[in-house]
């Protein structure tokens, strides 16, 4: 569910040092080698997504991360690709307007790993995240071979975090064999941990030891809009992210609120449109871990956005600081001129998106940009 995307990016940089010339689809487009194409969905339907994977071939890719949604599982859209390594990250509440309950989400999941590999000369692997409860519950669906990954003993790949900050951490990974290397990334957030270690375990379904990965460490970087940092000169931290979903939001801002010395801002607002029922559980998620919560516009569609805005404040805690501001350009100048020294602000939803949805019509909006302007106006 959360993770899908840094993971994709991150397999991607080891396949670019290991194989040669790689792809990325997915939320953030179509990455090759000669360049970016926005794409409608995060996994296409079938005419466009195996054209766009022959043109990669034709660019010379040898490798492809890839994610895959389970609206694209549901409608069989991916049917007909076969997986080297398919990877499961967590699964948390989202997407029930569309698949109405958890088992149903997960059934979606799930066929990757056990309905692909029937279709495939190739020898799949899974990679599954064994601390997450429904990763456990996928292990003993599996029947190829799986690689186990977490804080866990006896797991295929055991991780173990040793340092963490804003734009960088510290892990120790170790394989059953004993093997064991400890790096540095240029990722922060913990969430991120969890990505980076997804995208080792995938590594290590393709046949490669820990030994062979070690020197690419180096070559991970963030994805764009996933824990992103706005440099700035008034010592304020300034993070764009696209956790847009209960879970995600929560451990943004869990991730966010261990590397704030001071207080902690958080501008965020829900999608029109879409599922209603995560709207008050965001708004008690974002008061209760923020010092200050500002809820704001993000995507309204055709939907009143004061009144999704009143939706996701009747969740919030009673007593803590929460502002409505509507027009999500003076949600984040205020957010970012309240702010002072030692001081986060968390700019969450829209993440790597340029746009705002109105209507049915799309606006130019850039978070990154409105925190850069709110900064400069702060200097002034």
């Amino acid at each position: 569910t959360n993770g899908k995307t840094t993971t994709a990016w991150l397999v991607r940089t080891f396949l670019e040092k290991l194989v040669g010339p790689s792809a990325y689809l997915g939320t953030l487009g179509f990455y090759t080698p000669a360049g970016q194409v926005d794409l409608d969905n995060t996994t296409p339907f079938p005419v466009e997504l195996h054209n766009l994977i022959a043109d990669a071939v034709r660019q010379g890719c040898r490798g492809l991360a890839i994610e895959v949604s389970s609206h694209a599982l549901d409608e069989h859209r991916a049917d007909g690709l076969e997986f080297d390594v398919a990877i499961f990250t967590n699964l948390t509440e989202d997407h029930l307007d569309h698949h109405k309950t958890m088992e149903a989400y997960a059934e979606a999941k799930l066929k990757l790993f056990t309905e692909f590999p029937k279709h495939t000369a190739k020898a799949s692997v899974a990679a599954i995240n064994a601390d997450d409860p429904w990763g456990q519950r996928f292990i003993e669906q599996i029947t190829t071979p799986v690689i186990r990954y977490g804080e866990v003993n006896g797991v295929e790949l055991r991780s173990t975090l040793l340092r963490l900050a804003v734009d960088h951490m510290e892990i120790r990974y170790q394989d059953l064999h004993g093997n064991r290397i400890e790096v540095k990334v240029a990722l922060g957030g913990h969430f991120n941990y969890w990505n980076v270690t997804s995208a080792v375990a995938a590594m290590l379904g393709l046949g490669y030891g820990l030994a062979e990965l070690e020197p690419h460490f180096k070559s991970l970087r963030p994805v764009p809009g996933r824990f992103e940092t706005v440099p700035n000169s008034a010592g304020i931290g300034v993070l764009v992210d696209y956790a847009h979903t209960p879970d995600a939001l929560e451990k943004l801002l869990q991730s966010a609120r261990e590397l704030t010395t001071g207080r902690m801002f958080t501008v965020f607002g829900c999608g029109g449109d879409r599922q209603t029922t995560k709207r008050a559980p965001m708004g008690r998620i974002a008061s209760e871990l923020s010092d200050v919560t500002f809820i704001t516009s993000d995507n309204p569609r055709t939907e009143d956005p004061v009144q999704i805005a009143e939706e996701v404040r009747s969740g919030t805690i009673a007593g803590r600081e929460v502002y409505v501001e509507i027009d999500r350009p003076e949600a984040v100048r205020r957010a970012v001129s309240m702010a002072a020294q030692g001081d986060v602000v968390v700019l969450a939803g829209k993440g790597h998106e340029e746009y705002q949805i109105i209507g049915r019509q799309k606006f130019h909006m850039s978070d990154r940009e409105m925190a850069i302007h709110a900064l400069d106006a702060r200097a002034v």
